[in-house]
């Protein structure tokens, strides 16, 4: 929290604007579509509901397709499912850990061959990273399907110049509390249609009609964010270039003190990629480091201190057993041998070399006890 935030909030809880809607909120909106260079951003209670909102926006039914980024947290492929439609499965690839665009294009040229394009395509820019956006949205050009970028963990990163959340037709952003920025909960969604736009903002206000009593055509949500929690997403929003530029400091920090170990590869960043680093992550080989990388996880719990596997791949989740899956090898490779290091923008000096030297005290007990 900066002070800029408290003063956000003081002002908003001095004018009982508390509930949602309100200046702040109205702000918010202004100032986050003003930083992303997009005409519209619709302030709603998290990211999830903003994907969710961008499925219906786009005309996702009952029983439809989706494709999206196996890769990811577990609400992308959530959001899906509360459409009644059902996820198909994407591998990635290594040079940007993100959707594989070659294997997209087997995927929706099959779709296109057995007569049943999804009805969405989401990607997801994982850890900080957007994908690449030029391959991906030509095919989907191509086959006219609409392209949704959940830019959950990617708020202050660029592809070839462009701020993630602005490279699809629809972007949908998180302020959870371990996001770059954060309103405790929240979330953003941008698009430059105005059809959609306002689509979104009906149906996150229970689907309201203008008229002075209750009147309802359609089923809607209460997605809308508060105008107490957007006071505080104002303030973060202005120290957002310099969240990213601490954690992309804790990122190189971590590169330079361990990439020499022998097993250690971190996270690429691909060409024409700015990545957040939103989280560090890395691999290890067990052969050549000495231990995997969940003996080095507890070695770091043991003091306290977290770290947590890369993201286990929706295809491999038992809740998504009936769901097909173009691919999957490196997204659980990626998940087998993959760290994410503590990297919050607040971390010290100290806090880096803390976890530095546990993780090469777990490769030089290998190298002791091998001596032996």
């Amino acid at each position: 929290m900066s002070d800029e935030c408290s003063e956000f909030l003081a002002d908003a809880y001095q004018s009982n604007w508390i509930a949602p809607l309100g200046p702040h909120l109205d702000a918010f909106e202004q100032e986050f579509a003003k930083k992303l260079k997009v005409t519209h951003a619709i302030a709603l209670s998290s990211g999830t509901a903003a994907l969710h909102l961008a499925l219906l926006a786009v005309g996702v039914k009952p029983a439809d397709e989706v494709i999206t980024s196996s890769l990811t947290f577990v609400a992308t492929a959530n959001a899906i499912r509360y459409c009644g439609a059902k996820p198909v499965f994407v591998d990635s690839e290594r040079s940007s850990w993100n959707m594989d665009p070659n294997l997209l294009e087997d995927e929706l040229r099959h779709a296109a061959e057995q007569g049943q394009l999804p009805a969405a395509v989401i990607v997801v820019d994982v850890f900080g990273q957007c994908a690449e956006y030029r391959l991906i949205a030509k095919l989907c050009k191509e086959y006219k399907v609409p392209l949704i970028e959940d830019a959950a963990e990617s708020l202050g990163a660029e592809y070839q110049g462009q701020p993630a959340g602005t490279l699809a037709d629809i972007g949908c952003f998180s302020f959870n509390g371990n996001k770059i920025i954060t309103t405790s909960g929240g979330g953003m969604l941008v698009t430059q249609n105005r059809q959609w736009a306002d689509k979104v903002r009906h149906l996150a206000t229970q689907a309201r009609l203008p008229a002075p009593h209750y009147e309802h055509e359609e089923i809607g949500f209460n997605y809308r964010l508060s105008n107490l929690l957007a006071a505080i997403g104002r303030g973060q929003l202005r120290a957002l270039d310099d969240r990213v530029r601490k954690r992309r400091a804790n990122f190189q920090y971590y590169q330079d003190h361990l990439e020499a170990f022998p097993g250690v590869e971190f996270m690429p960043e691909s060409s024409g990629s700015h990545s957040t680093r939103w989280l560090t992550c890395l691999l290890i080989d067990p052969v050549l480091f000495g231990c995997d990388s969940e003996s080095v996880r507890v070695a770091l719990e043991a003091e306290n201190i977290e770290a947590r596997p890369v993201w286990k791949p929706m295809h491999l989740q038992p809740v998504n057993t009936d769901c097909r899956v173009r691919g999957g090898s490196v997204s659980e490779e990626l998940f087998q041998r993959g760290l994410c290091l503590p990297s919050g923008s607040n971390l010290s000096k100290n806090d880096l070399q803390r976890v530095v030297e546990i993780v090469s005290d777990c490769s030089r007990t290998y190298r002791r006890r091998k001596a032996c």
